[in-house]
């Protein structure tokens, strides 16, 4: 190993060649096989290392979860965080593959330091760089987790609509062939009776009603539907259970049923009544298909708006459709207890915001709430304005957050939840995106029963 060798890192490309004879005289050579963890989070942070052959992966330990945060390879510094901070380290490095690093002290670093104000530099100026490296990593993994959460939630949410859209399309294309047969046989049945008339009158009186379904309350249908169901079933109507509650959706009662019966000759009535309730039963399946289908469409609309794809990161956006789109994506975990109480200001100007990390912010603080009230409880959103400022307050009924951990809640990897159930970066990236990217404000207020997250945003976003 040479001096060109430890000037491939770009922490020591400003050192004269005396200052860096000085530190490798200092250092230590380290020869590593793969799978060897040359640093292992939260132990003593007592030296740094240049890699110079090999690739190193950084890993994150939080909780159960694993997370992958970097690599590294020849000519990078690793440890040096730890070891400026004499903190225990923060993250695992593991050789990927046979390598090589030098070893450098804890003396000989603060010696290098002391002696140089080049390296001195060099180094904060490494530091600076590899804070914000870090910090973007972790808002990448932040993200990918929130996607793969987001993902989990839109097979389950978009599999319902699916599924139901499947199955009813199904019924209606087993009912259309039953449905053609009785239509051949009502049609040559009026020709022979010479009520073509009637049947003309029948089939427009029938379309009529599909035009304007019937709205009942639970209990008044179940009764209709009983009732209809007994009459069709003691006038030998095949299928009553089925037809019943198609026919009361499009307002056919017992009263109109026996007009009919005592209008119509038996032959055609005992094949009016089964017709008319394939129609109505075909309508039913009909409409159940458009409303999943359409279910479909405004989930698939609502990612696209949540994420904001094919637009340029910085809009001026709607915080309400962000919060809608928002609750819409969520609603696999809001529809097992959670009631959503909006207080929504209906003059709110639109804001110039970064629309997609906006939402994640709104995406991370309803988890956390859904998670405290353990899937059970009430969450209010309130919106309003305050001087030029937008503010959305987003609280939930749960237990609340202990006192002595309220001001650390924004740290990163700081989690109150379960091992495996959280990665600790949610609401510190929140803060990050609310500060640093919006120049707001994201403040917490807690106790027993109330938990209040409070987003202030300004209608233009001052970049100066």
């Amino acid at each position: 190993m040479n001096l060109q060798d430890l000037r491939k890192s770009p922490l020591f490309q400003g050192l004269s060649d005396e200052e860096l004879q000085k530190l490798m005289d200092m250092a230590e050579p380290v020869s590593l096989r793969a799978g060897y963890v040359l640093i292992r989070q939260g132990e003593p942070g007592d030296s740094a290392y240049v890699v110079m052959q090999g690739e190193f992966e950084v890993q994150k330990q939080t909780g159960q979860s694993l997370i992958k945060i970097d690599v590294r390879n020849p000519g990078d510094v690793v440890g040096e965080m730890a070891l400026l901070s004499r903190a225990p380290r923060n993250a695992t490095l593991i050789a990927k593959t046979d390598g090589e690093v030098l070893r450098i002290p804890q003396e000989a670093f603060e010696t290098l330091l002391q002696s140089s104000t080049t390296a001195a530099r060099a180094v904060l100026h490494w530091v600076m760089s590899r804070l914000t490296q870090n910090e973007s990593l972790l808002h990448q993994q932040e993200k990918m987790a929130a996607l793969g959460t987001m993902s989990a939630g839109l097979a389950h949410e978009l599999n319902n609509p699916a599924a139901a859209a499947q199955r009813s399309a199904s019924q209606l294309r087993d009912s259309q062939s039953r449905w053609l047969t009785l239509t051949h046989q009502i049609e040559s049945a009026a020709i022979q009776l010479g009520l073509t008339d009637w049947l003309e009158d029948f089939i427009q009186e029938t379309t009529r009603r599909f035009g304007s379904p019937t709205r009942l309350d639970a209990l008044e249908r179940i009764d209709l539907v009983d009732h209809l169901q007994t009459w069709l079933e003691e006038n030998g109507v095949e299928s009553a259970w089925e037809l019943a509650p198609a026919m009361v959706n499009f307002g056919w009662e017992v009263e109109a049923l026996e007009k009919l019966k005592n209008t119509l000759p038996p032959s055609l009535f005992a094949l009016a009544v089964p017709w008319l309730g394939m129609c109505c039963l075909m309508m039913g399946l009909l409409s159940e298909v458009l409303q999943t289908t359409e279910r479909i469409s405004q989930i698939v609309h609502a990612v696209k708006s949540y994420t904001y794809l094919d637009q340029a990161p910085l809009l001026e956006v709607d915080v309400h459709e962000g919060l809608e789109n928002t609750l819409l994506i969520m609603q696999h975990k809001l529809k097992k207890g959670v009631t959503v109480k909006r207080e929504y200001a209906q003059d709110l100007p639109r804001i110039e915001a970064y629309a997609s990390e906006l939402n994640q912010v709104w995406t991370n603080i309803i988890d956390n709430a859904v998670d405290a009230m353990n899937g059970k409880g009430e969450i209010r959103i309130k919106t309003y304005q305050e001087d030029q400022r937008v503010i959305v307050e987003i609280a939930d009924n749960g237990p609340g957050i202990p006192p002595d951990i309220q001001s650390r809640i924004f740290e990163p990897f700081f989690t109150t939840k379960a091992p495996g159930h959280g990665t600790g970066l949610g609401l510190h990236i929140s803060h990050d995106i609310i500060a640093n990217r919006h120049h707001g404000q994201l403040t917490v207020e807690s106790k027993p029963g109330e938990t209040t997250f409070r987003v202030a945003l300004s209608v233009k976003i001052n970049k100066s």
